[in-house]
């Protein structure tokens, strides 16, 4: 039993060594920087550990960097948000993860924050996914999406509208809910903020997909 004890303990060990060993970035930390990671923000009140402004490129981290990449509520701010995924791509390791969080185009809120650029819906990062880009010359970035769930307010989350329309979270066949509320809907079911989560995918990675 004791052995059995030790040996617990060492793997218990083991597997936290492993989480800590996880290098993380968030980009446009602000004041709420995700535990462990390495912040960068544009803003030296925030306290990011790095302070680069986000809408300049290329970010001062070296190629395959992170294994996850976060960023919430910025997107929305950039200048380039082609330049932005790329960025955030390149800094990324192969098989790395990279997170957003943004606001719904639709979000009431949206307008009252002068600092926003960009309008963002379920469809606007298809252009980084192999097989669903509307023009596929416009990068050579390729992601593989792993999840994309849009919230809405409670009344319209109540009547289930949310759950119809993130069917496709749990099987993608079910999409026809999202794409007509994006495209006749969401101005009346009005969404709030939109999760993607993308694994990154690299030169040879992307061949052999594609092949």
């Amino acid at each position: 039993m004791e052995i059995i004890g030790l040996a617990c303990a060492y793997l218990a060990g083991y597997g936290y060594r492993k989480a800590t060993e996880m290098k993380i970035l968030d980009v446009g930390c602000g004041t709420n920087k995700t535990e462990g990671a390495v912040g960068l923000d544009n803003n030296p009140r925030t306290g990011a550990d790095v302070i680069h402004d986000l809408g300049e490129i290329p970010y001062p981290f070296p190629d395959n960097e992170f294994d996850l990449v976060v960023s919430n509520h910025v997107v929305e701010h950039v200048p380039d948000v082609m330049s932005f995924i790329g960025e955030l791509h390149r800094v990324t390791r192969p098989g790395g993860t990279i997170r957003l969080l943004t606001p719904h185009y639709t979000n009431p809120d949206w307008a009252n924050d002068p600092t926003h650029r960009n309008h963002i819906n379920s469809y606007t990062f298809n252009t980084f996914l192999a097989g669903r880009q509307v023009f596929d010359f416009y990068t050579d970035v390729q992601l593989k999406p792993l999840k994309c769930y849009v919230s809405m307010l409670g009344l319209w989350k109540a009547f289930g509208i949310e759950f119809l329309v993130n069917l496709d979270q749990k099987n993608y066949k079910l999409r026809f809910p999202r794409k007509f509320w994006e495209q006749y809907l969401s101005y009346i079911f009005r969404g709030k903020e939109l999760r993607f989560e993308f694994e990154v995918v690299k030169n040879k990675e992307a061949t052999e997909t594609t092949d």
